[in-house]
């Protein structure tokens, strides 16, 4: 089974973690069910940028994004070559190292 490696946030990771993730399941699931409560604004619709993730390593595993994705991620705080929303990031069979940027472009945290 795939490893996600969070780098530590300030937030939502302060210590950093090591979770299992089936193949299969988005980036954002697999940090949800770990209780790593990232930010999902849209309820994982691919309609914002608060889930954006920095994968740092394990990049090319994942699927090439949609057109979709692509434009929203255009609007993220932090954009670089190797962001993905991780509500559309989707863990195939090798590990992953992600970062999750310090902020988002969410004015009014949801409570998720």
């Amino acid at each position: 089974m795939p490893q996600i490696i969070v780098l530590p946030h300030a937030e939502y990771c302060p210590e950093g973690a090591v979770i299992e993730a089936k193949t299969g399941v988005s980036v954002c699931d697999a940090l949800l069910a770990n209780d790593i409560d990232i930010e999902h604004a849209c309820e994982k619709s691919c309609a914002c940028t608060t889930c954006h993730v920095i994968v740092r390593e394990g990049f090319n595993s994942l699927d090439d994004a949609e057109e979709k994705e692509e434009d929203l991620l255009d609007k993220a705080w932090g954009l670089e070559p190797n962001s993905r929303l991780s509500c559309q990031a989707i863990v195939a069979d090798e590990d992953l190292t992600v970062e999750i940027p310090k902020y988002t472009i969410n004015h009014a945290k949801e409570g998720h």
